[in-house]
């Protein structure tokens, strides 16, 4: 399994599980049971997400020993301790720590929950802690006011929203990138560029997105509930793409290659 190292000396995979709006229960176990079955050893959830019970559940009925396996959560910012929200995430994981905890948007602004977050950690609840759906001047500003600094930022990414300045920033502050919806919740499937690229790789259109993330040395998690898709997507770590075919996919960027993590009406804790 590829992976990237954060500054903590942890490595974490660069292909992962994600279950954004995979509801609580048989579901979310089945989609972390192919995942794991199929070789993932990152799981994404979120306190907001409601399943996270549910992949608790998948993950103790694995037989994967669990310090074989990358565990993110995220605290939901209308709560008000990270530190307390993460002990309930504990028990509903059943697990003793995450391996990464991040602070799900900047709402109250960008600082608001980092001492918190900085508690989780020093208490040996997270081992690593992060930022989510935070630009670049968001980012900086957590930097400036840590004494543990952001060790990954996830936010939206694929070639139509490559906020490569983004990641650049991500990446001259130690601070690994991780993108995603990098199908666009499905959207970028069918993308004339995307489909003539797949055709040509003899690979799916999905492949060739996730790859291109995985070449630009941002960690993605693509999200699915259906086992046949989490083994089609885990399948991109099996091939590279040409210098013609990334250059191919990054002239479909519509962000300007910002350094924002969301447009401003995108927004939606402001």
């Amino acid at each position: 399994m590829q992976a990237l190292k954060l500054s903590n000396g942890a490595e974490i995979p660069a292909l992962g599980l994600g279950v954004w709006q995979v509801p609580e229960g048989p579901v979310t176990e089945a989609a972390v049971t192919a995942a794991l079955e199929t070789g993932y050893r990152l799981i994404d959830t979120a306190q907001a997400y409601g399943n996270e019970s549910s992949v608790g559940r998948a993950l103790r009925s694995s037989g994967v020993p669990r310090e074989e396996i990358f565990l993110t959560t995220k605290f939901l910012p209308s709560h008000r301790d990270p530190l307390a929200e993460m002990e309930k995430s504990l028990e509903r994981l059943d697990t003793d720590y995450v391996d990464l905890y991040l602070v799900h948007w900047p709402q109250g602004g960008p600082t608001a929950a980092w001492s918190g977050m900085e508690a989780a950690h020093a208490a040996g609840l997270a081992k690593a802690i992060g930022v989510s759906n935070f630009s670049a001047t968001e980012l900086a500003e957590v930097i400036k006011a840590s004494e543990v600094a952001p060790m990954a930022n996830q936010f939206q990414y694929s070639p139509f929203l490559d906020r490569r300045a983004l990641v650049d920033a991500c990446l001259a502050s130690n601070v690994v990138p991780q993108g995603y919806s990098p199908l666009g919740t499905g959207e970028h499937l069918d993308d004339p560029v995307v489909a003539k690229l797949a055709a040509a790789t003899g690979r799916t259109p999905a492949q060739v997105l996730i790859r291109w993330s995985l070449q630009r040395g941002v960690s993605v998690i693509p999200k699915s509930s259906t086992p046949s898709r989490i083994q089609e997507n885990f399948a991109a770590l099996d091939f590279e793409l040409d210098e013609d075919a990334m250059a191919a996919l990054d002239a479909l960027d519509t962000s300007g290659h910002t350094a924002d993590a969301k447009a401003p009406g995108q927004k939606w804790w402001s």
